[in-house]
């Protein structure tokens, strides 16, 4: 290993021990300069930034272990490593739990310090390289992320673009998409990137509150309007009011409040209930919903004058199956989560395991993906994540939704297609993607198993 560059301070009051280590380590590629104890020390680390100290513990004036609690604030980019007589090993270890790297007692073989040495500079390596890699994981994040979403694929990254331009006008925003695709993030996404940021932000699910208390629940009451109404209540437009309202489900909603909703959005005012004025409010409405809202509209199921004045911009997310170019990175940002959440130090995911999650069509998209991960990382018991951790869950999730995908239509190529399709991804997942092993669970040959992963475009 190439050592040149690596700044040594000595530390020690016996000459000769000075001298014997001053020799060795220069031979060895460092520069090293001396110091006969800890006080002379101190003024040093004051000019010079070392790489390494070896430090003797048992010194006059300022022993090692006072010097190393004086200096410590500037070793922050220094390894230190004690060096002990006999009688002063716990010393020693005390050293360590304060920051030491090691100790070498004394006496020492010259191989023992280039030893000590060496798995120091090792483990300054390894501390570098782990540095660059959250730098670069957490530029990564910083360039693929809204708010709280994470996405790279062009699709994605489209929406993104879109949304920040959103954010800048006080306008009405109208998020279609699956369940689980991320709609509520992005519209906490715009809010907390506009002029409202600072604001309540007040999410309500239009399918979670019962019809009955649905207006009081929106508008708030006066004391005395119906039975149980002790004082007058805020609505939730009110608790909004300078900030925004994130409308989920909004196809849920009745249309006796529809119609209310439709005076809220071109008047801006709300009624309590039991009120007879009504009251303005500043509320930015941002809505949302799995459902074909135009479909609905020629139903008779939504309004077409509420829906005209929500679509004043749309925004469109698309399930996980149509972009799983996103996969690895939502993988690698929800390890990183759940790590932090459960303590864990769950590392990768395997290229095996990733296969199976690129294969799979997700129908909860990426809400099911975090699931599966969490459930996989709370399960683990190894470092990396293999196909087991995953498994069991996705297997009992394989029933007739996926049996109707593979047989939908009347294509008996189509099916044979699908099916095979699935066979050889759970074969190959067996077999961590080794494919000879593969072709032979499958009973086929190994250049027809080839010939199908690439007819069928299996990730593998």
């Amino acid at each position: 290993m190439d050592k040149i560059g690596k700044y040594i301070l000595v530390i020690d009051d016996e000459e000769n021990m000075r001298h014997m280590l001053k020799t060795l380590l220069e031979k060895s590629g460092y520069i090293v300069e001396t110091a006969s104890d800890g006080s002379e020390a101190l003024k040093m680390v004051d000019q010079t930034l070392y790489d390494f100290i070896l430090c003797d513990l048992k010194m006059p004036n300022i022993d090692g272990m006072e010097f190393f609690e004086s200096a410590r604030d500037k070793l922050w980019a220094t390894t230190v490593i004690m060096m002990s007589a006999y009688g002063t090993i716990d010393t020693a270890i005390e050293s360590m739990k304060q920051g030491a790297y090691d100790f070498i007692s004394k006496p020492f073989k010259s191989d023992e310090v280039l030893l000590t040495l060496k798995k120091a500079e090792e483990r300054e390596s390894l501390k570098r390289e782990n540095r660059w890699l959250k730098e670069r994981i957490k530029k990564i994040q910083e360039n693929y992320k809204f708010g709280k979403l994470v996405a790279k694929s062009k699709a994605m990254q489209s929406v993104f673009k879109l949304s920040e331009k959103v954010a800048q006008y006080n306008t009405t925003v109208l998020i279609l998409g699956e369940s689980g695709t991320g709609k509520e993030l992005i519209a906490r996404g715009i809010h907390s990137r506009s002029e409202r940021s600072g604001m309540p932000f007040v999410p309500v699910n239009c399918g979670g509150i019962p019809d009955s208390l649905l207006e009081s629940e929106f508008f708030g009451y006066k004391k005395g309007a119906f039975t149980g109404a002790d004082t007058n209540k805020k609505g939730l437009f009110e608790e909004a009011d300078e900030g925004t309202m994130f409308l989920d489900e909004i196809g849920e909603l009745p249309q006796p409040l529809q119609v209310k909703l439709l005076r809220v959005l071109q008047e801006s005012e709300i009624r309590p209930v039991g009120e007879s004025k009504t009251k303005k409010i500043d509320v930015r409405v941002i809505a949302a919903t799995a459902k074909n809202l135009e479909d609905e509209v020629s139903q008779g199921n939504f309004r077409e004058d509420l829906y005209y004045r929500l679509n004043v911009l749309k925004i469109e997310l698309p399930p996980l199956r149509e972009r799983t170019e996103d996969i690895p990175l939502l993988n690698q940002y929800f390890i990183n989560l759940f790590n932090e959440k459960f303590n864990k130090d769950i590392r990768e995911i395997s290229p095996s395991a990733v296969s199976l999650l690129l294969n799979r069509q997700w129908p909860g998209n990426v809400r099911e993906l975090e699931n599966a991960i969490e459930r996989a990382i709370v399960l683990a018991e190894e470092p990396v994540l293999m196909p087991e951790n995953f498994l069991p869950e996705i297997e009992k999730k394989m029933g007739k939704e996926d049996l109707n995908d593979i047989f939908d239509g009347y294509s008996l190529k189509i099916a044979k297609e699908k099916f095979e399709t699935m066979m050889i991804t759970k074969a190959l997942v067996k077999t961590e993607g080794n494919r000879s092993q593969a072709s032979r669970l499958l009973e086929i040959s190994h250049p027809s198993l080839l010939s199908k992963i690439k007819a069928y475009s299996i990730k593998a």
